[in-house]
């Protein structure tokens, strides 16, 4: 349906509940001769005479009658549409799709989850958890959780948590039959266990005084999840790259062995990001500001 024919419908029916042009035209907002002149054109489209009109007096035909009886639940629901739809920009309230990494989820949100579930019980947050960049337009994702490098530049980006390092690790069991490397480069003679990313296989990259080294990971096994590089470094099938959070405690318990240390400085961190702020609903202010680094 055209916008037009639903605002003649709308028009017809607010002038047939009110039984007067004067009173219709008072609450659509426009003056009593362009409702008179849309009447007259959807009678004309439809060949009926919808409104019965004298000078003192306007009641709709038979047939105006049975067109209002048939539309009023539709324009109804309609209107409760529209309303629910305006709920969303003022009441924290919805679905809300959210794109992010598992370990974004499992740093980010998760340690989150309860207060702002507890907070907002009327918005419901629909977590899709993949590796690598997404195009949340194209993804129909409202908001998303990635490392600062990889948002575009026209998205809004929120910090979410502070800086991050790196932390190349491996199991004791594994270095005890292998030299410990010193130096990025010495990683070509070592197992990788590489993380898959929608291009391929990921790189590793280091820096120290200004000399950046980039390596490319390889080895017997590629993972498409950071835990289950953890999992795999901690069995002893080779080198693992991590955040420095997520093997902070394995290192701790000498379970795991940190090493290049010195080559892996800070990252820029996670940022929550989105299309815009103009017209953003209550459910996605409230997650930024749940999420925002500020607030922790």
């Amino acid at each position: 349906m055209m916008r037009s024919e639903l605002n003649e419908l709308a028009a017809f029916a607010m002038v047939a509940r009110e039984r007067s042009f004067t009173r219709a035209a008072a609450k659509l907002g426009v003056s009593q001769s362009a409702l008179s002149h849309t009447i007259r054109g959807l009678e004309q489209r439809l060949e009926l005479r919808l409104l019965a009109r004298t000078t003192k007096s306007v009641a709709p035909t038979a047939a105006g009658a049975a067109l209002l009886k048939d539309l009023s639940p539709a324009l109804e629901q309609i209107a409760a549409a529209l309303d629910g739809a305006r709920s969303l920009r003022r009441r924290p309230a919805g679905r809300l799709r959210i794109v992010m990494s598992r370990s974004a989820a499992v740093m980010v949100l998760l340690p989150r989850l309860a207060a702002f579930a507890q907070a907002y019980p009327d918005i419901v947050l629909d977590v899709v958890t993949t590796t690598g960049p997404v195009d949340l337009v194209a993804g129909e994702f409202d908001a998303g959780i990635q490392l600062g490098e990889y948002i575009q530049k026209d998205l809004i980006a929120v910090r979410v948590t502070p800086e991050l390092r790196l932390a190349v690790v491996g199991s004791p069991g594994y270095f005890s039959s292998r030299r410990i490397p010193q130096k990025p480069r010495d990683l070509r003679d070592h197992q990788c266990i590489a993380l898959r990313l929608p291009g391929g296989p990921s790189r590793w990259e280091f820096e120290r005084a200004r000399k950046s080294v980039t390596i490319n990971a390889s080895g017997s096994l590629i993972i498409d999840d950071t835990h289950l590089v953890i999992q795999a470094a901690l069995a002893g099938v080779g080198l693992g790259l991590a955040y420095e959070e997520q093997v902070a405690q394995y290192i701790a318990e000498r379970r795991l062995v940190r090493v290049l240390e010195e080559w892996t400085p800070p990252i820029p961190g996670f940022f929550l990001f989105y299309p815009s702020r103009q017209l953003q609903p209550a459910a996605l202010s409230a997650l930024v500001n749940a999420l925002r680094l500020s607030q922790q």
